[in-house]
């Protein structure tokens, strides 16, 4: 080994000493420098290649050169690894926990409409109806008039009816539109488009102007209908007792009718249950006193005419009730708001679990 392979293998050990003991981006530039700035050490050793013959001039330049790559590489390394260190502390010093703090863990509940809604859905197919929907936005026709609602009744007046702007494409009737006020539209819709017979149940949301504590302006309605040639009072009234008793369960459950009127039917029933109220308190089944629970009666044959339905060939019976009021009759539930307040303490309290709630198939 010559002396100047072995001065260029010393430099080189002193060279990577000193880059590798930098700690900073200012110590690494400091080496670098002397490494290979103007005046570096590698930089001085090339300046004397002239000096030398030829032979040694081409080993020499050729080790140098190979001695610069070597150490630019390793600075480039090391400045790497010192700019990610550098970041990593910064992140470090500024991090901000933006998190929230842990909350309670909350297991989801099914709503009682939901539950109600589902138990109603299950009793009725039971019986062979068919689950129906339609729109909750509405035209004057299918709302009023093609349930025999004349003009001038005060459901039509606007403290009653949540009513839209017209709509400009369409004419008449179907021009006037409105928030549905019962899903009693559904039956329409149905008898419409459907030959009978029709048995079938409609569920969802109707819309009125009121709000107490047993009525707000948004709120669930459960009907229905059956259209056929040999349908009568006693077939309607069978199937109510049938279905209340499956509702609540209890097998003797009396039921009465009571007349009343509607317009889009005749002859018009209120439905009653049995029930005693001693001590102030309510129970549903056999007691001195009834509990009204929706309304029924035969559909008018107007109302037939309206949607292209011979009455002289067919009648059939409908019937209707308040979702909410049933959960609350069932469940115990006070006040009809609390349905909408969306007070998750509540749902905790009124809620059934998933995995754990009534059902036909169980009860």
């Amino acid at each position: 080994m010559t002396d100047m392979t072995s001065n260029i293998a010393t430099l080189k050990t002193e060279l990577t000493q000193m880059v590798e003991q930098a700690t900073d981006l200012a110590a690494l530039d400091a080496a670098r420098v002397a490494a290979l700035g103007k005046n570096g050490r590698i930089t001085a050793l090339m300046k004397n290649l002239g000096t030398m013959t030829p032979d040694e001039r081409k080993e020499t330049g050729a080790a140098l050169n190979v001695l610069k790559d070597e150490i630019a590489d390793l600075i480039a390394r090391q400045d790497a690894a010192l700019k990610k260190q550098a970041m990593d502390q910064k992140l470090a010093a500024e991090t901000i926990d933006i998190t929230l703090s842990p909350r309670p863990e909350r297991k989801g509940h099914i709503h009682p409409i939901s539950q109600t809604m589902d138990e109603i859905a299950a009793i009725f197919a039971d019986m062979g109806f068919v689950i129906n929907e339609g729109p909750d936005i509405e035209d004057d026709f299918h709302n009023f008039t093609a349930l025999n609602f004349p003009p001038g009744h005060p459901a039509r007046e606007m403290h009653d009816t949540f009513y839209l702007p017209d709509d400009p494409d369409a004419a008449g009737e179907a021009a006037k539109k409105l928030l549905r006020t019962h899903t009693s539209t559904v039956q329409v819709r149905t008898m419409m488009k459907q030959k009978p017979p029709i048995r079938m149940i409609v569920m969802g949301r109707t819309y009125r102007s009121d709000y107490d504590m047993t009525h707000t302006p948004m709120f669930h309605q459960c009907e229905g209908l059956v259209i056929d040639k040999s349908i009568n009072m006693g077939h309607l009234k069978g199937c109510l007792l049938d279905f209340v008793r499956a509702y609540f369960n209890i097998d003797d459950l009396p039921l009465r009718f009571r007349p009343s009127f509607f317009p889009f039917t005749e002859p018009s029933a209120e439905v009653d249950i049995g029930c005693s109220r001693k001590d102030g308190g309510l129970k549903i089944g056999a007691g001195d006193s009834w509990l009204e629970i929706g309304g029924c009666g035969m559909v008018h044959p107007n109302v037939l005419k309206n949607c292209g339905i011979d009455p002289d060939e067919y009648q059939g019976f409908a019937f209707g009730m308040g979702i909410e009021r049933m959960a609350m009759l069932k469940y115990g539930i006070p006040d009809l708001r609390t349905f909408f307040e969306s007070d998750v303490r509540w749902l905790e309290h009124y809620g059934f679990d998933p995995l754990n709630r009534p059902n036909r198939a169980t009860d």
